[in-house]
């Protein structure tokens, strides 16, 4: 996969855990647990994109 392909796959996983945070905290049962667990999977895609983007900027 390309660097492009990489980020662009990560950007998509950013914005699906994004949704997938969102219609849970719209649920009236908020599931904290899955609400954290899906926030901790979002952090680490963020980290990653900065990984890639700060390797390309040297």
């Amino acid at each position: 996969m390309t660097t492009e392909g990489h980020i662009a796959a990560l950007e998509r996983r950013h914005q699906e855990l994004d949704r997938m945070i969102q219609a849970e905290m719209q649920n009236r049962q908020i599931d904290d647990l899955a609400v954290s667990a899906l926030k901790r999977k979002k952090l680490e895609v963020k980290d990653q994109l900065t990984r890639i983007h700060t390797v390309d900027q040297h």
